[in-house]
């Protein structure tokens, strides 16, 4: 299972980012091994609109099951939706934190956006 967590560093230590199109980076972990990767989101943090929809084609491309972040606008979330990706909003802390949360059960799954768009 690959979890993919929004963050503002490239490791299990940084703070998890609360908006998803804008992040600075997707930490992506294997729930089993706790090995993970950096995944840059630096291409999207300057779009004037998009930022949502390029981002979860990021997720897409990287395989990813289950998003864990702060916040997730309509039209992202309908990309990942529609590409089986598991969503998770209201993510605080760290990066660690949120795989630790994931794995306890405390996490659900959000059943729709939980921000308007262009939310910054």
């Amino acid at each position: 299972m690959r979890i993919a967590i929004t963050s503002t560093g490239k490791d299990l230590e940084a703070d998890i980012d609360p908006r998803f199109g804008r992040a600075a980076h997707f930490v992506i972990v294997n729930a089993e091994t706790m090995e993970f990767e950096a995944v840059e989101n630096t291409q999207n943090l300057n779009l004037a609109q998009g930022a949502g929809i390029q981002a979860g084609k990021t997720i897409i491309d990287n395989h990813v099951d289950i998003l864990i972040t702060g916040h997730c606008g309509p039209k992202a979330f309908k990309v990942l939706q529609a590409a089986g990706v598991k969503i998770m909003t209201g993510a605080k802390g760290r990066v660690a934190d949120a795989v630790a949360q994931y794995k306890n059960g405390e996490l659900e799954v959000s059943p729709e956006a939980d921000v308007e768009g262009h939310w910054v």
